[in-house]
């Protein structure tokens, strides 16, 4: 993807401002998930079931995968015309703003009926953010990659999301410990919204120390960049933004499935007491970091294409580990299906960093990553917590473990249709 006579950034510039920024992008993503798990339902949807008011609070967290598409194409036309580095910076900030006025939120009971309704125009926010985030914080990896490392440059972008896992569910379980939950439930909450703050500044700081790719440069000196990126892809490369987009719902249902939906229900139905949950979750996340390096390496050796099929082959027979090793509440087992679980997903997600760029030429490449990777997320995630705690009310954890095995077997047969090699 990167002509090899171009110059590159260094290197280790490059991998830390991808890992930075896309950790701190998933860290503002993560705090609202799993505030969406424990606080939100009783703060701004007021209900007699705690049932209904989770099921609210899910509602909410959809909003910012309809919200992701959006931003993909927004952001992507702006990093196929302008370029990734400062795409990047716009999309880092609309993000991180968007989040900490999340801790300036009234609740229900101060505001009625605008709490709700604030707390969903930001949620778009963060959501018209990260759908700009991801693709460009890829590509910002893969085309400084020396040849033959596209796919251990590509995983640097993946390891933001454990990073991100764990600082915001780390410090919701020191919250935890160290607070009364009344007085987590009235003010604690909002402290690591208010935390993305210093970190935006972080990041930023990282990301305007950037030069840009020398894909896009290579770009600006042959030929003009599309004055319409998303017209320019569907019209001349729809197969692989079908492929990429049914490519990665795996990964989406298999995460949100071991980590939103899990917390919600270790929590409820099996009366796992939420520190005990968030320490088992921080100790699970941990095999899902292996997992992406793993994966990274071996996509290099072999292809990208190869390993996420394993991948989503392995996490369609996981499917039906779920009901026998989580139904019970024994804390064991449950660590070992989220372990194996999320071991999987950096399988299934680790490679796409090389390999959904690589469906596509640099000229349409921010907008075709973006679009394919969001649009998954909206089929694959952004409903998934809502579905599998609607079909564990109805039929028991049984159907929650078919779900993610057919959303697996959807990528699965994505990937076996889509043949395209990637290109240079």
């Amino acid at each position: 993807m990167t002509p090899a006579t171009t110059e590159r950034a260094p290197a280790a510039r490059v991998l830390t401002a991808s890992l930075v920024g896309t950790a701190i992008e998933f860290y503002d993503f993560y705090i609202y998930a799993t505030a969406a798990s424990l606080v939100f339902g009783p703060l701004f949807f007021p209900s007699d079931s705690p049932t209904a008011q989770l099921l609210s609070s899910y509602a909410t967290f959809a909003i910012a995968f309809i919200a992701r598409p959006v931003g993909a194409v927004v952001f992507g036309h702006f990093g196929d015309r302008i370029g990734r580095k400062s795409t990047l910076v716009w999309s880092l900030m609309l993000m991180g703003g968007s989040t900490t006025a999340i801790a300036f939120l009234p609740t229900y009971a101060q505001a009625g009926w605008i709490a709700p309704l604030l707390l969903c125009v930001l949620r778009f926010g963060q959501g018209l953010g990260l759908g700009g985030e991801w693709g460009g914080a890829a590509l910002l990896a893969v085309e400084n990659a020396p040849p033959g490392w596209k796919a251990r440059f590509g995983m640097f972008p993946q390891l933001g999301a454990p990073v991100g896992f764990i600082l915001a569910n780390g410090l919701f379980l020191i919250l935890g410990l160290v607070m009364s939950r009344d007085d987590f439930m009235a003010w604690g909450w909002r402290i690591p919204f208010v935390a993305s703050a210093l970190l935006v500044i972080v990041g930023l700081w990282i990301r305007l120390k950037l030069t840009e790719t020398p894909a896009f440069r290579d770009v600006l000196e042959k030929e003009k960049p599309p004055t319409v990126p998303l017209g320019e892809l569907f019209r001349d490369h729809w197969k692989e933004t079908l492929g990429g987009t049914f490519g990665v719902v795996a990964c989406f249902c298999v995460y949100y499935i071991a980590t939103a939906f899990a917390l919600g229900y270790g929590t409820t139905t099996l009366a796992i007491p939420r520190e005990t949950f968030l320490q088992v979750q921080l100790v699970a996340i941990l095999f899902m970091a292996g997992g992406i390096v793993w994966a990274g390496y071996w996509a290099d050796a072999a292809t990208p294409r190869l390993v996420l099929a394993v991948g989503c082959a392995l996490s369609v027979g996981a499917g039906f580990l779920i009901a026998p090793m989580m139904g019970g509440g024994d804390l064991f087992l449950v660590g070992g299906i989220l372990s194996i679980l999320l071991l999987l997903m950096g399988f299934v997600y680790g490679p796409l960093g090389a390999w959904l760029p690589g469906l596509f030429p640099a000229r349409v490449r921010y907008t075709g990553a973006s679009v394919a990777f969001n649009v998954g997320g909206v089929i694959g995630g952004g409903f998934t917590p809502i579905a599998a705690q609607m079909l564990a009310q109805q039929g028991g954890l049984p159907l929650v473990g078919i779900y993610l095995s057919a959303a697996a077997g959807l990528s699965l047969i994505a990937l076996l249709l889509l043949r395209k090699p990637a290109l240079d």
